[in-house]
């Protein structure tokens, strides 16, 4: 009898859920580690300071009620590393040259590539989406910038991988080891691909990737998105791409190229959300998706503040509450193009029209200071309730 309780306390045990401590645990050093480790139920906690990581969940599942959770408990997941000025060759007084900074490249990494020039983001005039000053030539920079030439003869036919030259400049004199310069070397703070589903991922900030903070690809299903961050990213802060299915409460994107940018037939929800200095679109939904937008602050920066916009084999359908979308600059036209619909109920827009070539229908909303429909009466969103979400330290 004591044998078989023994059996069927050690099976309970087994059963039961884990805390994986990822770094602290001797058989867990990674994030990689513990995420392949992790079982329904599990939990896998980092500790609250810089991984120069990031998190990658290919085919992961949990189970209904029993998800798979990372909590970062505050965790930077850094996505650049400093250059390494063995890497590097002085071809002129002050001019440095790679040819092999990353092991693969493509033209949308170059699209997205910026370096970290003393802590500050060098994206040279550049975005992943919308308006892009060219490349320099190398004998062009000045100090403190930097550009990539092609090499075609090194290309392979029908592969997207392109080959080429990174060049920096710096001050006469100044050596590369002393310039504090850091590249994007990670593509992804954390990022899905496949079947995964019942997933929980909290309590997390991702920062300098060359692509996005949160890049969602594949079939999830039952994922969830916690107080997460995505600061300086070289796309999207947050993207969910194909049959993607997410809920985020909670999310600040600030310096991204993006603030969110949504495709295919994805169907996501965000709520409690702050977006600030994005580059070339602060909210960005396309294709087929079904999105929905609740208690939003967007200080608009960006060149495109929004635009939703369906292809020609579906429409887009997007539902925004309580959002308050202030533009910064000059005013700027957000767009609901064709095969698009927009549900909108206590928003408010300043200092910008918006444009409908599909359908809009307007709930108490206010576009600069007129209530939609004309004539109705509206007093648009709370603006004292949604500066609750700008953080406390926050400049614009």
């Amino acid at each position: 009898m004591n044998r078989i309780l023994r059996f069927l306390l050690l099976l309970a045990a087994s059963a039961a859920a884990r805390d994986i401590h990822v770094g602290t645990d001797k058989d867990m050093p990674t994030i990689a580690h513990a995420i392949k480790a992790a079982l329904p139920g599990d939990v896998i906690h980092l500790e609250p300071r810089v991984y120069r990581d990031y998190a990658g969940f290919y085919g992961k599942k949990g189970e209904p009620g029993k998800p798979i959770t990372l909590d970062g408990h505050g965790a930077i997941l850094e996505g650049s590393d400093t250059l390494n000025p063995a890497q590097w060759t002085e071809v002129s007084p002050g001019l440095f040259k790679n040819e092999a900074l990353l092991p693969r490249l493509d033209d949308a990494v170059i699209g997205r590539w910026f370096f970290l020039w003393g802590g500050q983001m060098n994206h040279m005039g550049r975005t992943s989406k919308g308006r892009s000053a060219p490349l320099k030539k190398p004998e062009d920079l000045q100090p403190g910038e930097w550009t990539f030439v092609k090499d075609p003869s090194r290309a392979k036919p029908s592969s997207l991988q392109i080959y080429g030259d990174f060049y920096l400049r710096l001050p006469a004199g100044q050596k590369l080891a002393d310039a504090q310069i850091f590249a994007p070397v990670r593509s992804a703070g954390v990022q899905m691909g496949g079947d995964n589903a019942h997933l929980v991922i909290k309590n997390l900030t991702a920062t300098h990737p060359y692509n996005d903070g949160f890049n969602i690809h594949g079939d999830c299903r039952d994922v969830v998105f916690e107080n997460i961050a995505a600061i300086e990213c070289g796309d999207d802060g947050i993207s969910a791409h194909e049959s993607a299915q997410y809920r985020v409460d909670g999310f600040l994107s600030i310096g991204n190229s993006t603030g969110i940018t949504d495709t295919g037939t994805a169907q996501t929800s965000y709520t409690n959300v702050f977006l600030a200095r994005n580059i070339g679109f602060d909210l960005f939904f396309l294709d087929e998706g079904r999105y929905t937008l609740t208690n939003a602050f967007v200080l608009s920066s960006a060149q495109n503040g929004l635009s939703i916009t369906g292809r020609a084999n579906g429409d887009c359908r997007m539902k925004m509450e309580n959002v308050l979308l202030r533009r910064l600059v000059k005013p700027h036209t957000g767009s609901v193009a064709a095969r698009a619909a927009l549900e909108a109920k206590n928003c408010t827009f300043e200092n910008m029209e918006i444009k409908v070539e599909g359908s809009a229908h307007w709930d108490n909303c206010l576009i600069n200071g007129r209530p939609f429909p004309e004539g109705a009466p509206a007093t648009g969103a709370d603006a004292s309730a949604l500066m609750k979400l700008m953080p406390k330290d926050f400049k614009p």
